[in-house]
């Protein structure tokens, strides 16, 4: 059974993001794909601030990586260039193996884009392994 905490409960992660001209597309605005790495930025830095050093996990005794399985993004509204962007990041679910993260994309109080991103845990052999039991409680799901 997966335990879930009450929303005001979840350890929440916010990444301040500057849209720099590289992530704009010919018309000036955020291309879809910018997205997919700013929602990226914000996993990799929440990780950090849980403790959680994928370098470290890779390393250890009985390796483990995150690998992305599934990525549902909505595109609500536009942003472009020099705009000052944050990414919140919140753990939904952590299962067995699988966890699924909730993320959005703001400017201000305007919602940019919305994602749902499932990691599994998978070792060396690129097989699922059990999100062990340190890992789950850092992700405010102590079962």
């Amino acid at each position: 059974m997966t335990a879930t905490l009450p929303v005001s409960d979840r350890p929440d992660h916010r990444l301040a993001v500057r849209v720099y001209y590289e992530d704009t597309d010919a018309g000036g605005i955020v291309y879809h794909a910018s997205h997919v790495r700013f929602f990226e930025r914000g996993r990799t830095e929440y990780l950090r601030a849980l403790g959680i050093s994928q370098s470290a996990m890779k390393a250890s005794e009985h390796p483990l990586l995150f690998a992305v399985r599934r990525l549902e993004i909505d595109y609500l509204k536009t942003a472009g260039l020099d705009d000052l962007l944050e990414v919140a990041t919140t753990t939904r679910e952590v299962g067995g193996a699988r966890m699924i993260l909730d993320q959005v994309l703001r400017r201000g109080d305007e919602v940019i884009a919305t994602a749902v991103v499932t990691v599994v845990a998978v070792g060396p052999d690129g097989r699922p392994h059990r999100v062990p039991a340190d890992l789950r409680h850092r992700f405010g799901h102590p079962e």
